[in-house]
């Protein structure tokens, strides 16, 4: 099979499927959820005794890809002078048992609302902490166990997490400027965005695959790297990247990349650096800049890269968490073209996972 250029000279069977269709419907899933997403109640009324002191600290908890979702609202949390910090649905019920009770908020995101560690998380806490639960599940056991629910409307989706994912980011950043008491019509303005920057990417998508198809000719490995509020899609584009493909790649910090991982560049081994915001942007340019300097394979991930699929929308700071995970998205279609194997099939995982 020939895969070169800016087209794909043969059919696209492979990776026109159920998988590609969820990809190019996520600006309707962020529609959607924009639309639903209101400051209620009771979540007001949460975030009044947030700013009370009422709260000794939050915890924010998820698996996979939910969990990742949570590093831009982490950042926002401490930035407003907030004790947050991520733990990992098992390591909380299993480890860090003490943190549910009454003093701590938890938030809780699970796009099914019913993995077996957000399961056993609700029968941990028997209603001791406050749940904030982000979910695309009404029915769900997390949905009905919070203390409150904010849910997403990306629909059914076929196998690895991409509506489900931008629209928990989308969910996650109204959630965190009603608990830190931003502006929420700048909020929402900044929101709707998303979906048409969204589009306006996803519309060249065969292009960008075919560039991709090209840059991975001969690829064995993949490294994601980024810092701040870019780990959500360094971290879950590793994760979809193996789902999806069968392919090995890892996501870490552009600072830990340098101690050791840079020792591993060669030929078949490829490095996707996110530039991120603007306090880190010059730092994470210059890796790529010394990666390239050692003969290695890297491209910046940023509004202006040269190198068309990694060079998403400007946008508000706020939504670039949403359209980073974009291009890796082409990048999983990208690695399906080459290996001729159906992207987003899962061969040994499910949708939702039921075991520890």
């Amino acid at each position: 099979m020939e895969l070169m250029g800016d087209s794909l000279t043969s059919e696209y069977s492979m990776i026109e499927g159920p998988y590609l269709r969820d990809i190019l419907d996520q600006p309707n899933a962020l529609t959607d959820t924009l639309a639903r997403l209101e400051d209620g109640k009771e979540l007001r009324s949460i975030a009044s005794r947030l700013q009370l002191g009422k709260f000794q600290a939050i915890v924010l908890t998820g698996m996979g890809g939910s969990f990742h979702a949570l590093y831009p609202l982490n950042l926002e949390l401490i930035h407003h002078g907030f004790r947050a910090w991520m733990v990992e649905t098992s390591e909380l019920i299993h480890y860090q048992g003490h943190l549910l009770n009454r003093n701590v908020l938890i938030i809780a995101v699970s796009q099914s609302g019913r993995s077996a560690e957000i399961v056993r998380l609700l029968r941990a806490n028997r209603k001791n902490a406050t749940v904030i639960a982000v979910t695309n599940t009404p029915d769900s056991p997390l949905a009905q166990g919070a203390s409150v629910s904010l849910m997403t409307q990306a629909g059914r989706e076929f196998s690895v997490s991409c509506k489900t994912y931008v629209t928990a980011l989308m969910a996650l950043r109204w959630l965190g400027d009603i608990l830190t008491r931003n502006d929420l019509s700048r909020s929402r303005r900044d929101l709707n965005k998303a979906s048409p920057l969204a589009s306006a990417y996803l519309r060249n998508w065969k292009s960008h695959v075919g560039e991709l198809v090209a840059g991975l000719q001969g690829v064995r490995s993949m490294f994601l790297v980024g810092r701040g509020s870019s780990l959500a899609a360094v971290e879950t584009g590793a994760l979809v990247i193996k789902e999806s493909d069968h392919f090995h790649a890892e996501g870490m910090s552009s600072a830990a990349f340098r101690h050791g991982p840079l020792e591993m560049l060669s030929d078949e081994v490829f490095v996707a650096v996110f530039a991120g915001a603007q306090r880190t942007c010059k730092l994470n340019a210059a890796l790529c800049q010394d990666i390239r300097a050692r003969q290695g394979k890297t491209e910046l991930l940023d509004e202006d890269s040269e190198f068309a699929p990694f060079r998403i929308p400007h946008a508000p700071e706020s939504i670039r968490p949403i359209l980073e995970i974009l291009p890796v998205q082409m990048v999983t279609l990208a690695l399906a073209a080459l290996s001729g194997r159906e992207a987003g099939r899962f061969t040994h995982a499910s949708k939702v996972t039921t075991t520890e």
